[in-house]
This record gives C-alpha cells, structure tokens and sequence, in this order.
C-alpha cells in the first residue's frame, strides 16, 4: 500500500518505520517511501500511511485537522482491540508498553494500563484496587503465545468476572509454534529480524528456550562471524541448523542468509545438506512465509468458529477467513455445522481478497465440485452407480448433485414416462450413471434409468432366488387399478387385490391408498414361470372376524350402523370390518316392500345376531326378532324369500 501511494502522490510518509528491518527500510525509500515520527515531520502534498501497529485517536485527529491525506493499513487484528478497549474503562493490555502497536491501543481507550509479563501482571492485580476495578483483558497481537497462557491463569486467579479478549494474531501463533517446533529439532537456530521487531524478539525467546545455540542477526552481512564463533566443525558434522524469520523479513533477506550460511558451512566442511538430507531446505524456509492470496488459489484452512451463516477458518495470515453458508457445499437443506466442525482442516478456493478490511472470502463448495467432477469420471470409466440429490427441474430434464459437481440428466433418460411429472423426483436422492462426459466444457451426463435397468436386473434375480410364501416386505404403491394395486417390491411388482387390500369395507383402492403410499405387504402367491406374485396388506393380528367371534354369539344383541341398502335387505356394520345382513322380512313386524323406506344409510338400529356361520364367515342379523312376536305363519312365508336373499348375497 505504501509504495502505491507514493507512486500515485510522488512522496509518502509512514508515521514510524513501517517495518522493523533496515534492508526493507532501504528499498522503500529507494521507492520514495519514508519515515517519520510525527505529523509534523510529513511535508506538504506527501501522503501520510498509518502503519499496521495502529496509531491512537488523536492521531487521526492530527491528520484530519492537518488536512493531510492518508490511507490506513492497521492490521485487522489491531483494529479489533481497538474496537473493544473505546467502549471498556480500566482495561489491562498484555504487552509491551512502549511497542508502536501498545501505544496506539492505549490512545484509543480510558484508564489503559500495560503489562509486559505474567509477573508484571501478578503484581498489578494483587493490588486492591486494580482487582476491584481491572476486569477487561487484551493482549498484544505479537505476544508470546506460552507466556499468554500463563497470564490468563493468574488473571483466572485474582478476577472470577474477567471478561478476557484473545486477540494474539493467529499467524503469529502459527509462525511461533512452528519456530518452537523447529527448534527443538535443531542444534542451531537462526533467528532473522531486527531487535525493534517485536514478534522478531518473541521468536528469538521462544527458540532460546529449546536450543543450545540460537544466533539474532538482521541480514547476511553479520551471519559469518557468528557462526564461526559457535560452530566449529565438530558440531557441524554432527548438528542441524534451523532458521526462522520474523513476520517484517522480506523473503530475499532469508534467501540471502541461507545462501550465506551454505556458504560459510561449505568452507569449514564439505557438507551440502540437500544432497546428503534429501530435503530442499530453502522450499522448506518458503513453507513458513506467509503465502500469498489471490482470487482462484486454493489454500488450506483450519476451522475456527461455525454458525448459521458463515464458517470463520484460519489461513495462516492476518487476513481473516470467510465461507459463507452457500459456499460450504453439502447435501441440500444441511447446515455449515453439519457439514464441518472448529479444528477441521479443509481446502478452499479463494473467491475474493478484500485487503482494505482485512478479508478474505473462500468457497469449499468449488473445490467440492473439482473433486466431484474427478470420481464422477472414475465413476464413469469402471462403469458404476452412483448416487446424488436432485437439486433443480428444467424443462428438458432434471439437475443432480453429486458431491458440489452438477449432473444433467434428460427427461429421457430420468426413468419418468412420456408425459410423466419431473416434479416427483425433486429434492430425492437418485441413483444414476455417467453415460456421456464433455471434459472440455466439463459437462456431465447422466441417466437414472440406466441404473434402474442394472439395478433391477440384479434385485429381480435375487428376488426369484429368495421368494417364499409369507415373505414381508414394505414396497411402495406404483399404480392403481379398480381391482387393486401394484406394489414395487425392489424390482419386481407384486399385485393386491381389493379383496386384500384392507380389512374395512371399500368400493375402490383409492379409499384406502395413494400412489407413493409405503405398504407392508407379505407374499400369498406366486407364479414362477409367469412371474407373477399375489400379495396380501391385511394384517392377520387385525382380523375383525376373530375380534368379533371372540365379543358376540348367536342370540346376542348389539348396535349396528346401516353401511348399505339392497333391495333384499340392508347390512348393518357391528364393528369396523364386520356387516351383517338384515333380511327384508326381518325389518319390521309389518310387510316391507321397500327397504329404503324403512331404514336409512347411517342409521342405528338395535339387532339380534340370529346365525353366525363361520366357514363363509356370514352374519345374519334381525330387527323384528327384538320387536313384537308376529304370527308363526308370516314367518313361513318369508323363509323361501330369506333363502333366496343369502344367495343373492354370496
């Protein structure tokens, strides 16, 4: 930013080093760049840039009332302690009072005090006063990420109400542990940077820790002397070297000291450490650099922080990371949350970098899609079935995803009929082929009722093979007819007749089903030649018949429901699934001529269960039997007529 605001105004001024490194500082005033303490310092038409330390309110006032022109490049992270520290009184910063970055927090609050230690803190807060009033903690970004931990134990310690901000920037904790891992694993460690350098100092510390010999210089100019001075050969035939840079290092000062080190090396001992190690120790330096982000590049990143709207992820830089909820991928109607956790490691596309606030903005579901579009293709080379949901219906057919890859597949080949609904399929999970691929736009199609037709034949033979009367299964109602319905039972239909459909009197199918409708069925025939299976949905545990010889007996009395009325008669329902017929001559004491006339569908009626015949399970019922006795003779004569009745009935 700097260096492209004094191309654009001719001359621009940081307000401070804008890094603690003396090389970098040559190069940017070689291109017009340059420090300067104070407001004052900036001449007149130069543009003013605040470095990423931050600087304090009334810095901003400064430039503001100065009519001078700036652009701000305050870290991310500092900006987000300056954000909590203007709206919180008696605030502790973790840090280095006299730090650039401390400094601006401090003029950015009220009542700010600073500790730059653990011990430094202890001795603030045992303190009546600050223990009572001090309950807000930040820390500098650069801090030591080891000697944090301890100090949110002491303030754990003195405040049980502390509210504790961990504002340590996440590349900073990044580079430290991996200098601290390093380090342990070396007998040397160099550490570049500049003793300014408040991070570059943290690394010095921390690999001090773990290191016999660890060496702080700027550049290659002082590196010579130091090593000849703590490494003599013996060491250097036995030992290992590390080195390590501070976040303000430019990468050409790091390759210029491993050149340098190489060199100096090579004139005490013929030692050339690739060779010998079988590793590239510069690409292995490059890793720890903090990589560059651009639109399109596909980075790794660590799952900080899930919500309904977005997943927070660590990339390793300051910038902060961001996938918005659209952009997480996954099957349709799912959740960032049910899709990745905090700690997950995923890769990512970059979809854009907003430097200006610090953001940068990433999609999983691209990247998603790449690897999707890779087994889809080996998918279709070995010829097998694979399954997605149906995101989308369009005129000519439907739209699968498979893994962030999108499928096309024609109505031709979505194993709907001509003429059939598309809709049905939406939001499933089909099973499907690649039939065609186009890799030079990337297009893919494919065909459901190809693996239909594979599937099928391979359940239908192993239907045939198992088949058995009584088998359960549960299949779904594929059509309906007007003496039953067809049931898919995985590749084969099976047919239940009306009759079996279920136990409760009905006219048509339909009363009782739907199409799609699920349906426990169990086999009650089956042709193997014609392959033809017959299937029962009536539960035998339900059977009314048995429910009812249980509860009633011939001469007992019971309240029916006239479901039905026939010129002969009317039947009467005594429970669900169980009518009786009422014989004409046995509605009244008087002559019926006209059944309708003398009761009506729905009514209730007082019967006596005359005749229970249990082979044809038919029930004979009467209303007259309970009313006034009529003449033997009438009875005589209606006898020849009942007979006929029941027959009509069969």
């Amino acid at each position: 930013m700097a260096v492209a605001a004094a191309q654009k105004h001719g001359q621009a001024y940081t307000l401070g080093e804008l890094v603690h490194n003396n090389d970098a500082l040559r190069i940017l005033q070689s291109k017009n760049v340059f420090a300067a303490n104070s407001t004052e310092d900036i001449p007149a038409g130069a543009v003013a840039v605040i470095r990423s330390h931050g600087v304090g309110r009334a810095v901003y006032e400064q430039l503001e009332q100065s009519g001078i022109e700036y652009y701000d490049a305050t870290c991310p992270y500092v900006k987000k302690i300056h954000d909590i520290v203007k709206d919180i009184s008696g605030i502790i910063i973790i840090g280095d009072e006299n730090h650039p970055e401390v400094q601006g927090i401090i003029g950015h609050g009220n009542d700010i005090l600073a500790a730059n230690s653990p011990e430094k803190l202890e001795c603030l807060l045992s303190g009546e006063l600050f223990r009572r009033n001090a309950q807000s903690f930040v820390v500098q970004t650069t801090f030591n990420e080891l000697k944090w931990r301890d100090c949110i134990q002491i303030i754990k310690k003195y405040c049980t109400n502390a509210k504790i901000f961990d504002t340590i920037c996440k590349a900073t904790v990044k580079r430290q542990r991996q200098a601290r891992e390093l380090s342990r694993n070396c007998d040397v460690m160099i550490v570049i940077g500049s003793t300014h350098s408040s991070n570059s100092v943290k690394l010095f510390e921390i690999c001090a820790e773990s290191c016999c010999h660890t060496l702080f210089i700027e550049n290659a100019q002082g590196l010579a002397s130091k090593l000849s001075e703590v490494l003599p050969s013996p060491l250097l035939a036995a030992g290992a070297a590390g080195i390590t840079a501070g976040a303000s290092v430019p990468a050409e000062i790091i390759k210029e000291v491993h050149k340098t080190m190489n060199e100096e090396i090579s004139k005490v001992q013929d030692y050339e450490a690739e060779s010998d190690y079988g590793i590239d120790f510069m690409a292995e330096v490059e890793k720890t650099l903090p990589q560059k982000l651009y639109t399109g590049k596909r980075v790794k990143a660590f799952v900080v922080a899930v919500n309904a709207n977005e997943v927070v992820v660590d990339l390793g830089v300051k910038q902060s990371g961001y996938i918005p909820a659209d952009e997480i991928g996954g099957e349709p109607g799912s959740t960032p949350d049910m899709i990745v956790k905090p700690g997950d490691e995923i890769d990512c596309v970059v979809t854009k970098v907003n430097d200006a606030e610090g953001v940068v903005h990433l999609s999983k579901k691209a990247v998603d899609s790449e690897l999707g579009y890779e087994k889809l293709t080996v998918a279709h080379n070995a010829d097998e079935t694979i399954e997605g949901f149906v995101e989308a219906i369009v005129n000519s057919g439907v739209i699968v995803d498979y893994e962030g890859s999108k499928v096309f597949i024609p109505a031709s080949q979505s194993g709907v009929p001509r003429g059939g609904d598309l809709n049905t399929l939406a939001k499933k999970k089909v099973a499907f082929k690649i039939i065609e691929i186009n890799e030079q736009r990337k297009r893919l199609i494919g065909s459901i009722r190809a693996a239909d037709r594979q599937g099928n034949a391979a359940s239908r033979a192993k239907f045939w093979e198992e088949i058995e009367i009584g088998k359960k299964f549960t299949g779904e109602v594929k059509s309906i007819e007007n003496y039953g319905v067809f049931v898919d039972l995985g590749g084969v239909d099976g047919m239940v007749h009306l009759s079996e459909l279920t136990w409760k009197r009905i006219k048509h199918p339909r009363d009782a089903v739907q199409l799609g409708d699920k349906l426990n069925v169990f086999i009650k025939a089956f042709d193997f030649e014609k392959k033809r299976v017959s299937l029962c949905a009536k539960n035998p545990d339900e059977n009314p018949w048995s429910k009812f010889t249980e509860q009633y007996h011939e001469g007992d009395t019971a309240t029916a429901t006239i479901v039905n009325i026939t010129p002969f008669g009317a039947f009467a329902q005594i429970m669900p699934g169980i009518d009786g017929l009422i014989h004409i001559s046995q509605i009244s004491t008087e002559r019926v001529t006209d059944v309708s006339q003398a009761v009506s569908i729905g009514q209730e009626v007082q019967v006596q269960i005359t005749e229970i015949d249990e082979g044809r399970e038919r029930i004979s019922l009467s209303i007259r039997a309970l009313l006034e006795p009529v003449a033997a003779e009438e009875g005589d004569e209606t006898a020849e007529s009942a007979e006929m009745a029941e027959s009509a009935a069969e």
